[in-house]
């Protein structure tokens, strides 16, 4: 499958713009309307507005082999960003997975880019029924009435920008949560307990439910726990703000202090997810004559949970490989609202995982219940790793082969590539670990 890249226009893609402007007019239109009228699919805004905005404005577009198959045209207008131009080619389009993509990249390549101009909107007057959109209401616009006038609310603010960017925050491109292959009963746990009702305030408190504040998610390494907060801070639209323990050492007044200036800036966003791997170097058991010396942060993360919890809008993710190794405080009520556990994928999203590696042009002629047999016990990560050493065994042997006529060959990985991947894949979960991880659960996990 050729794959579609997202860039910034240059000036000699005006032909291609041209071209692509031409299709959007053609795409859905009506022959019975007179010439002089536009059809419904016609873009509201002239070609030439258009041109002139990708030379003077902000403008990205879709490559697909070299010819531009997509394009986002935008500028400042009234203190808001205005679409002037939005479009993806219908085959591209008609791709499930490529089309997605390429129209939320392109919209989150613009968004990007005007940000920084002070903009705390981002709209687009669209003719109803036409691809441009639904596009846009598939990425978090909102249909207004009449000619389906669509807007956004940024993520961020411009006022906000510069605190962002001070505690290490950014905005996560959006359909992260779609792309978490399998681990379904997990996504509809988190679903149901931190999107809604962060999502949906009004109706959390129709059902009486208070919006989570703090979670924490245990599991063994790499069952996709940093995944899963990526995921959750991408479907709430909301800033990513991820805190590293091992860096706080080197702020004045050492991790203690790092904890509490960090803590302080991420107060003044509207929004956000913060995120904390590895929680237990900064969280471990209290006690011991003398002190440890970690007992000091681990008493200042305990206090800046309680102040994080006061505050709407923002939701702490803790994560840990080692439940066992925090302090007792951090997982009474009051201080995490869940416990979660992250553990290994079973056969369902071992399914999942290795579809969403195996080339579709490879995939028919490989006996995926057979790798999900043998993937038992794996995490996500190890089989990723497994799917794509088979890819890269398999090229590096058609190179040595000269078998590189991509038109030619299509089944160009087999069951017996990937198993024997498999077997040069180190498991990184032992069975004692994943023992343990199963007594956590009953004993630890709070839902």
């Amino acid at each position: 499958m050729t794959r579609t890249r997202i860039r910034d226009f240059h000036d000699d893609d005006l032909d291609g713009i041209i071209r692509l402007f031409e299709t959007a007019a053609g795409d859905t239109a009506d022959p019975a309307l007179p010439e002089a009228i536009p059809s419904p699919a016609h873009p509201l805004y002239p070609l030439s507005e258009v041109l002139a905005s990708c030379q003077r404005n902000q403008a990205v577009v879709a490559v697909r082999n070299e010819e531009i198959v997509g394009a986002a045209v935008g500028r400042a207008a009234h203190g808001q960003g205005v679409l002037v131009f939005f479009h993806v080619q219908k085959a591209v389009r008609a791709d499930p997975e490529q089309g997605t993509r390429a129209e939320a990249g392109l919209l989150d390549a613009l968004e990007r880019r005007l940000m920084p101009l002070g903009l705390g909107k981002l709209s687009m007057l669209v003719p109803a029924g036409t691809s441009a959109c639904d596009g846009l209401v598939a990425n978090g616009f909102e249909a207004r009435s009449g000619l389906k006038y669509v807007e956004r609310h940024l993520p961020v603010q411009r006022r906000e920008l510069d605190r962002l960017k001070a505690v290490g925050g950014r905005i996560l491109p959006r359909h992260l949560w779609d792309g978490v292959s399998g681990m379904q009963e997990e996504k509809d746990m988190l679903e149901d307990r931190l999107v809604v009702p962060l999502a949906e305030p009004d109706l959390a408190d129709h059902f009486g439910v208070v919006p989570p504040r703090a979670v924490m998610l245990f599991g063994p390494p790499g069952t996709g726990k940093t995944t899963f907060a990526k995921a959750v801070a991408s479907r709430l639209d909301w800033p990513f703000v991820e805190v590293f323990p091992s860096r706080l050492s080197g702020e004045p007044g050492g991790v203690a202090a790092g904890l509490r200036t960090t803590f302080e800036q991420i107060n003044e966003l509207e929004h956000a997810v913060v995120f904390i791997d590895e929680v237990e170097e900064i969280a471990s058991k209290r006690g011991g004559e003398p002190p440890s010396p970690t007992q000091g942060v681990t008493n200042e993360l305990l206090k800046q949970v309680g102040q994080f919890r006061d505050r709407e809008g923002r939701l702490l993710i803790c994560a840990t490989n080692f439940v066992r190794a925090l302090d007792a405080a951090f997982l009474r009520h009051g201080r995490f609202d869940y416990v979660i556990p992250i553990g290994l994928p079973d056969a369902t999203a071992r399914e999942a995982i290795w579809s969403r590696y195996i080339p579709e042009h490879t995939i028919t002629g490989v006996d995926l219940e057979v790798l999900v047999d043998a993937s038992d016990g794996l995490t996500p990560a190890d089989i990723e790793y497994a799917a794509r050493r088979a890819s890269q065994e398999a090229l590096a042997s058609s190179l040595r082969q000269r078998q590189v006529d991509i038109a030619s060959r299509t089944e160009v990985l087999s069951t017996d590539d990937y198993l024997d991947a498999l077997r040069a894949t180190r498991a990184t979960v032992s069975e004692e670990t994943a023992r343990e991880f199963g007594e956590d659960v009953d004993t630890i996990a709070r839902l």
